[in-house]
């Protein structure tokens, strides 16, 4: 296991169990007959130029960081997979028989544990990384420009600026990462096509009332935020389980946003803190988290309105004051649809080669979770493909992929570079 931690698994941007499981792949990817460099923001990339080297270059990538207390699948199963399939061409004299270029790229940072500024290796080379964001901070006080100095690289703005992928060079960005969820383990199959990334939106929402005695305020005459916010709270969940029961009225929802959102939309309350927060004190506010996902943004928006709408609503029943703050937004990324097709091609071809003949079609899913294919269609089309994990359990040492599956994830991405010879 290679981590900062020794009971745990934990790699953070640029740490030094970072770095030496940047070596690690360095010599992976080279053992595959791959040409291999680090930039400046600490992305690893291994390519081959296939026969033509001027030819569109075909990205295949995932991340080599992790959260705390990780799992060793999420991210590190991606680049793996793609590492295994190109060592096959090499070890059979195929490498130089690709039709164009291929590259392998291990992302720095895409978690955004230690900065908490997300796809930080991804979005540099999509050319999305703000130059203000060298200035972020950690916990410590360092900055990122700080932690890549201290790395041994010199980083400018100029040279973050051309870190970005000309555009006209890319052919398209695949990624393979475990689904994160349990829909593949429920279907029977180890392998999903991801026919978009959902768009997100983060609220916080925060209710002022009345702090009072909660021995001598009565019951009718209390203006209490905890009971208002529970309100809000259960209304929400309905909203979100029945989205067609409150918008289709209105005519602003097409009956396919109203399908997609049946199908795709989920909404958390993660965070809920009260003032001052006493057993005996009646709250005098309260604040909570609502994080809003779907594959449709105009059926988000549609949701986020109506919302505001019914928060309003109790919140004035009740008498109590209710804020709304939009703190994250993030839209959607759907697939692209040649690239999921030849996905698809390639983990039946796969699966046939493993099992013999499949009698259903490899299930296309939706991914509820942000990954670096969604810096990445900001340069390019991308497509996904999902494996399987137990329970889905993800971000804990629990998370774990059968052997099986890990054979399967590998031999769909050589079935899919089949189709690039």
């Amino acid at each position: 296991m290679v981590s900062d931690a020794a009971r745990y698994l934990e790699r953070t941007f640029l740490s030094p169990a970072s770095i030496k499981a940047r070596f690690l792949l360095q010599k992976w990817m080279e053992d595959a007959g791959l040409r291999t460099w680090v930039d400046c923001m600490g992305n690893l990339h291994g390519r081959t130029e296939g026969r033509n080297a001027s030819a569109e270059a075909l990205l295949i990538g995932s991340h080599l960081d992790t959260v705390v207390d990780a799992g060793k699948f999420d991210g590190a199963l991606g680049i793996i997979s793609a590492i295994s399939a190109l060592k096959v061409f090499y070890m059979n004299g195929k490498l130089e028989e690709l039709k164009r270029p291929i590259e392998v790229i291990a992302f720095s940072d895409e978690e955004g544990v230690r900065f908490q500024s997300t796809f930080l290796g991804s979005a540099a080379i999509a050319g999305i990384l703000p130059v203000s964001s060298l200035e972020i901070s950690d916990k410590s006080g360092m900055t990122i420009k700080d932690v890549i100095t201290e790395s041994g690289v010199q980083i400018t703005e100029e040279n973050l600026l051309q870190l970005k992928y000309d555009r006209k060079s890319v052919w398209g960005y695949v990624e393979v990462h475990i689904e994160q969820g349990p829909v593949l383990e429920w279907s029977g199959f180890p392998l999903g096509v991801v026919r978009g990334i959902a768009g997100q939106t983060r609220l916080k929402v925060t209710v002022r009332g009345s702090q009072g005695h909660a021995g001598t305020v009565p019951m009718p005459l209390r203006q209490d935020p905890m009971a208002a916010s529970a309100e809000l709270i259960v209304q929400l969940e309905k909203l979100c389980k029945q989205p067609e029961s409150y918008l289709s009225f209105d005519g602003h929802c097409s009956d396919s946003t109203l399908k997609s959102l049946s199908t795709s939309l989920v909404c958390t309350v993660g965070e809920i803190s009260t003032w001052p927060s006493a057993s005996n004190v009646i709250p005098g506010q309260v604040t909570f988290t609502v994080d809003l996902r779907t594959i449709d943004d105009i059926g988000r928006e549609a949701v986020i309105f109506e919302f505001s709408n019914q928060v309003h609503k109790i919140c004035s029943s009740r008498s109590v004051l209710c804020n709304i703050e939009r703190k994250h937004d993030a839209n959607a990324v759907i697939s692209d649809s040649e690239l999921s097709s030849q996905l698809k091609s390639a983990a039946s071809a796969a699966l046939q080669k493993m099992v013999g003949e499949i009698q259903e079609e490899v299930p296309v899913l939706m991914s509820g979770a942000g990954h670096d294919a969604m810096a990445m269609s900001y340069l390019t089309k991308v497509g996904m493909l999902f494996v399987r994990c137990r329970g889905g359990v993800s971000h804990s040492p629990s998370e774990h992929v059968l052997e099986d599956d890990i054979w399967a994830a590998g031999l769909a991405v050589l079935e899919f570079l089949e189709n690039h010879l």
